[in-house]
């Protein structure tokens, strides 16, 4: 099923989600975010009532956990840092523990921009998607850009599956449990977001992107933004390589 934006007509109302929203686990990994998990926990729990919201401690070494529990979310705690893709694991399954239907998977430094997470809940909690990807608005401070690394996301995506993804690096999204369980095993380090768009979309899931106005932290120009980005082109094109492989003709046999 290909996938689609969304426009004004395929985004239930927000009062339709709130209705709904018991159901849903806000799931947010995070590793050494003390600064702004806090923020980010209020501004979800501002926006509705969810069933729970999971915050998936990575192996922090300051204050991550106890400030998301200050702020009402439940912790899950891992011992050393294992990743993002172990951490979404983990928090799918505290959620599927809490009776979870549906995941909104979002980052921990979004602070109050984070109470938007309905508008990309919409389209899922109102049946029309299975996975709502957000697409952000240009972001309040400059970053270094990741020219490379879209372009090789987007192209890598379309031609697996035929959908040219406005964002395809983005990690605020929305799902069923059921969908999670399609598009695992994820995808290593910073491949995670593509992969999970392919296999999704080659699952026959229904993918669709939403305008959400979602603002965090971006990579700044320096020697450290270069290797972060060197680093998630790696990721990247070992996600894609590894999804050709899979639809080889060789494979196949």
């Amino acid at each position: 099923m290909p996938a689609r934006r969304a426009g004004s007509a395929a985004v239930t109302t927000l009062q339709r989600v709130l209705d709904s929203s018991s159901d849903v686990a806000v799931v947010i990994p995070a590793l050494n975010e003390a600064e702004r998990i806090g923020d980010t926990v209020n501004a979800v729990l501002s926006a509705g009532a969810v069933a729970v919201v999971i915050v998936v401690d990575d192996g922090s070494s300051d204050d991550t956990s106890s400030r998301a529990e200050e702020a009402g979310a439940q912790v899950v705690r891992h011992q050393r840092p294992r990743g993002k893709g172990a951490a979404l694991d983990t928090g799918t399954r505290a959620a599927a523990a809490y009776g979870a239907r549906f995941l909104v998977f979002l980052d921990a430094d979004l602070r109050t921009s984070a109470a938007s997470w309905p508008a990309l809940a919409a389209p899922v909690l109102g049946g029309s998607a299975d996975i709502a990807i957000a697409t952000l608005p240009a972001q309040q401070a400059p970053g270094g850009g990741r020219g490379r690394v879209v372009r090789l996301a987007r192209g890598g995506i379309e031609a697996l599956t035929g959908f040219s993804a406005e964002q395809p690096l983005s990690g605020q999204r929305c799902l069923t449990i059921a969908a999670y369980d399609i598009v695992r095993p994820l995808a290593r380090g910073f491949g995670i977001e593509v992969g999970m768009t392919i296999d999704a979309l080659r699952g026959g899931l229904r993918v669709i992107e939403v305008p959400v106005p979602f603002f965090h932290r971006v990579t700044g120009a320096d020697w450290r933004g270069r290797r972060h980005r060197a680093r998630q082109f790696a990721h990247v094109a070992r996600a894609l390589a590894v999804r050709r492989l899979r639809l080889s003709p060789r494979r196949r046999q």
